[in-house]
């Protein structure tokens, strides 16, 4: 996909939404349950969509909470709900949505005080201290983000007591009740205007308080820190994480906007808070030497982006350096805990893991697949290829089973402090001693029919016998980590891999490729597997 001549530059006018208009479509609009595109879908994070098209609206969010409700009831899961949001403009509208459901439904609901917005990690975080030593009575949570999509764009998750993303078999069963509600006039679903269940409360701190139990927050003093929470949910978190433990620590963008004017324009012409893209973090990157560190975070504080002297970091890079400081400096990890990957990550990776004598665990795109190992300590690192990832505490145990973007950012700090060296530097050392990584992501245009034929690749689609030039080596469908589908399919040889997926939130299709070759070959692997899909 070509550069959009705005990439990297302040958001023109023109692409700004209007808020009132997209809460006005959220109320009006209404899904044609006729028309599967407009009905309730969950990919690898939940549902998604825009209020402006008619696939996130009111009637969605009715029908999804409603099943959400008879879910947990089926289930016997009668602890609080904790309910969180992010800033992307249909969130307020549709937390007012699910409120009245899950006040109606009689569930203890605890959402941020002051109408606050709250991270992905810490609703992750609550669940988990509120449960811990519990067999009944256990609490389960709900997150409305649509992550670093674009403004117009709303999400839903939900999160059950083991406090990551649900798993298919929960996703799927709420998907099928929220779409018989929606076909059936939304006939079953309670609605109540008391709040009587409802409980405001502070958020922030009893996460705040226990990072210590993750990071090693009292080497970070000093260090010259910048972070941007590109107007999301992390913004409140950190003047209390650096007044608590007295850390120089600059917010360069204190700005929240339901526009998200204040954003450079991302690699395709979209307002896309993705801080994983040097275009999406211009800001902050042009902003590197004023700092020893910085990094940012997506809206609902998932994700990581990290700024170093030398630039944005690539995710990959950075999960790689992430891991092999962790694997050396977290001596009360077991040395049974696996570290998981996503089957899109870079290989260097797999090299990283190998070197410490650790298992690798290689799974499909969607971090509910390290929820359970996270859970319980069988899994010491999670993390995916598109910037998101979470460990244990220092001692072993479980910190967050979702994706953690504070932490990978305040871990970035600790790696700083601790061995005088930032991420990018330990990254040449780790290339230089297991080979140089040449990584692209290609993002296509998909209509559903096309995404749906990819997703019905098999090994037996791949009648080629080589791959720029290399024999290939293996084909799979499957994950090797867990055996699940991967929705698309992954070819590898000796020096290089491609894998092929639909983006399961965009209407668009992915290729991945890497080589460790040279940025000629990945050119060569990017055009033989093209060639292949068709």
């Amino acid at each position: 996909m070509p550069l959009h001549p705005l990439a990297g530059l302040p958001a023109p006018a023109s692409l700004l939404i209007d808020p009132a208009a997209l809460e006005a479509a959220y109320y009006s609009k209404k899904p044609d349950p006729s028309n599967p595109a407009e009905l309730v879908s969950f990919g690898t994070s939940g549902h998604r969509g825009t209020p402006l098209d008619g696939t996130f609206t009111e009637t969605h969010i009715l029908a999804i909470t409603q099943a959400i409700c008879e879910y947990r009831a089926a289930q016997g899961i009668t602890g609080p709900l904790y309910l969180g949001k992010d800033s992307h403009g249909a969130s307020a509208a549709a937390e007012r949505t699910a409120i009245e459901v899950l006040a109606a439904n009689g569930v203890h609901t605890i959402i941020a005080e002051k109408d606050g917005i709250t991270p992905t990690p810490v609703i992750s975080h609550a669940i988990l201290t509120y449960n811990d030593g519990r067999t009944s009575g256990l609490a389960d949570g709900i997150v409305i983000t649509p992550s670093h999509n674009p403004p117009a764009d709303g999400g839903f998750k939900y999160n059950p007591p083991n406090g990551g993303p649900a798993d298919t078999d929960i996703t799927g069963w709420v998907q099928k009740r929220a779409n018989e509600l929606i076909a059936g006039g939304l006939a079953g679903v309670k609605r109540a205007s008391t709040r009587d269940t409802i409980e405001a409360r502070d958020l922030i701190m009893p996460y705040v308080r226990d990072l210590g139990s993750v990071i090693d927050m009292e080497v970070l003093r000093g260090l010259r820190i910048g972070v941007d929470p590109l107007g999301g949910a992390s913004l409140h978190y950190w003047r209390p994480i650096a007044e608590l433990y007295r850390l120089e620590l600059k917010v360069v963008n204190t700005t929240q906007d339901p526009r998200f004017a204040f954003m450079t324009v991302d690699h395709d012409g979209k307002i896309r808070m993705d801080c994983s893209s040097p275009y999406a973090m211009a800001s902050l990157v042009g902003l590197r030497d004023s700092f020893d560190i910085a990094f940012g975070n997506d809206p609902d504080a998932d994700r990581h982006g990290i700024v170093t002297p030398f630039g944005l970091m690539n995710p990959n890079h950075y999960l790689a350096v992430a891991i092999d400081y962790l694997l050396t400096n977290r001596p009360e990890w077991s040395a049974d805990a696996a570290v998981g990957k996503t089957l899109v990550s870079s290989a260097i990776i797999d090299k990283v893991v190998a070197s410490h004598g650790r298992k690798l665990m290689e799974v499909p795109v969607g971090f509910k697949w390290f929820a359970p190992g996270l859970y319980d300590g069988s899994v010491c690192f999670g993390g995916e290829e598109s910037a998101g990832a979470s460990f244990l505490r220092r001692n072993g145990k479980v910190w967050t089973t979702d994706k953690d973007g504070l932490i990978l950012g305040l871990l970035a700090a600790e790696i700083t402090a601790k061995t005088a060296k930032h991420p990018g530097e330990h990254y040449e050392r780790l290339a230089e001693r297991f080979g140089w990584s040449f990584y692209t992501r290609i993002d296509a245009p998909a209509t559903p029919e096309q995404k749906e034929r990819l997703k019905k690749l098999t090994p037996e689609s791949v009648t080629a016998t080589e791959i720029a030039g290399d024999a290939i080596t293996a084909k799979m469908t499957k994950a090797p980590g867990n055996g699940a589908p991967i929705g698309g399919l992954k070819v590898e040889t000796a020096n290089a891999w491609f894998a092929a997926r639909p983006s399961g939130t965009e209407n668009i299709c992915k290729l991945y490729a890497e080589s460790f070759v040279s940025d000629t070959h990945l050119t060569r692997v990017v055009a033989d597997a093209q060639a292949l899909l068709g």
